[in-house]
């Protein structure tokens, strides 16, 4: 891992058979919204940069910036759907939670710092109810995996 006091970490989201008709963004800070940066009929996907701090009393790696929610040992980031999406006339209110403490260590290891380097999640996009993923997502729903990306 790079060992300058802050290295960045790109993370890949894939949203995979999203249902249709239903917009999904990734929520940054309290209000702004990360739209995706590809989208088709069969998958959406977003790309994150994710600042890694000082590790955790604990060893854990510590995730930081605005799409970094919740305490520093249970970081997550919020994949938005329907209205929490900015979308209008819809039934859908949702927010799913991808907790980062759930990237294998190897992986965050290897991408850290990385510019050729992300992880990506691929996330199943429809709940078991039909509407989109909500709650925290959890294995089988959703699998990490090292990827190689252009540099910038």
């Amino acid at each position: 891992m790079n060992t300058s006091t802050a290295a960045r970490l790109q993370v890949i989201f894939v949203v995979e058979a999203p249902p249709p008709g239903v917009l999904f963004a990734v929520q940054s800070g309290r209000d702004e919204l990360l739209p995706p940066f590809a989208s088709t009929a069969e998958s959406l996907s977003f790309a994150l940069s994710l600042e890694l701090g000082p590790p955790l009393a604990d060893g854990a790696f510590n995730f930081r910036g605005p799409l970094a929610q919740g305490t520093p040992a249970d970081r997550f980031v919020y994949l938005n759907s329907g209205t929490y999406a900015g979308q209008q006339q819809t039934p859908w209110e949702r927010r799913a939670k991808i907790k980062l403490g759930g990237i294998p260590r190897d992986l965050v290891a290897s991408a850290a710092g990385q510019a050729d380097l992300a992880v990506e999640a691929r996330i199943r996009g429809t709940a078991r109810d039909g509407g989109p993923v909500c709650a925290s997502v959890n294995p089988p729903d959703i699998t990490w995996h090292l990827v190689s990306r252009p540099a910038p």
